[in-house]
C-alpha cells in the first residue's frame, strides 16, 4: 500500500463533502508531475485530503477505491481522475504551519514544492501526520 495527499480547495469541494457523497471522482488535476502521481495510485492506497485556502491544513483520509482512467469531461487524454471514499476525519487537522515548523518534513514536497495538488506521503511522514492529528 502507498500513501498520497491531495489538495482541493474546501469552498468547491471539502472533506467533509466527499464524506456526504461516501464516494466521488478525484478530478480537476492538471499539472502533469500531479497526474503522474496519480497514475501510480492503486486500489487500497490511503490518501491525506489537504484544505487549501484559507485552511491549509490536512483534514481527512480517503481511499483510492479504481486505478486511474480517462477524465470523461475532457477531450485531452492526458487528463485521468482516480475514484476515491471517504475513510475518516482526523482527529484535529494538521496545518502547514506545524508541517513547515516541524523538521521531519523539510525534504516533503508539501513543504518544497507547494503547489503540487498530488504528492506522494512516505510511511513515516503518514505516521507522524496521523500522531500529529492526536496531539490537543
Amino acid at each position: 500500500m502507498a500513501y498520497w495527499l491531495a489538495k482541493t480547495e474546501p469552498e468547491s469541494f471539502s472533506y467533509s463533502d466527499l464524506e456526504k457523497l461516501g464516494q466521488d471522482r478525484w478530478n480537476g488535476v492538471r499539472n502533469f508531475a500531479a497526474l503522474k502521481h496519480m497514475k501510480q495510485m492503486k486500489l487500497g492506497d490511503l490518501v491525506f485530503i489537504y484544505h487549501t485556502g484559507k485552511e491549509k491544513a490536512i483534514v481527512g483520509v480517503a481511499e483510492v477505491i479504481s486505478t486511474f482512467y480517462p477524465d470523461p469531461d475532457e477531450t485531452d487524454e492526458r487528463f485521468i481522475i482516480v475514484d476515491v471514499k471517504s475513510r475518516y476525519p482526523l482527529d484535529r487537522p494538521v496545518t502547514l504551519k506545524e508541517i513547515k515548523s516541524n523538521v521531519l518534513f523539510q525534504e516533503w514536497e508539501l513543504v518544497r514544492q507547494s503547489r503540487l495538488s498530488v504528492m506522494p506521503v512516505s510511511e513515516e511522514h503518514w505516521k507522524s501526520i496521523l500522531e500529529l492529528s492526536k496531539l490537543h
